[in-house]
């Protein structure tokens, strides 16, 4: 899908100095998706067009962007750590 977004063409040049303008709300676009749950890591690694899951971290963390880790989470870790008999 193409998506044709319009601005003024002072603010995009203003906004092309930071770079490619189309790759900004590309990654702008992609990483408010997966913040609110509408892409996953695969789909926004997809994207994205990242290779790695490394490639797609590094983006991630760069930008502050990390999984939601919760108490469910670390609760079944401790019961896989303690089956295990660490």
């Amino acid at each position: 899908m193409n998506v044709v977004v319009r601005i003024p063409d002072d603010l995009a040049a203003h906004l092309a100095a930071d770079g490619d303008v189309e790759r900004q709300a590309l990654e702008a676009l992609a990483v408010e998706s997966y913040r609110a749950g509408r892409l996953t890591k695969p789909e926004l690694g997809r994207m994205l067009g990242f290779g790695t899951r490394g490639a797609l971290d590094g983006f991630l963390k760069a930008r502050d962007v990390f999984e939601v880790y919760t108490v469910a989470d670390i609760e079944r870790e401790r019961h896989d750590v303690e089956r295990l008999g660490f």
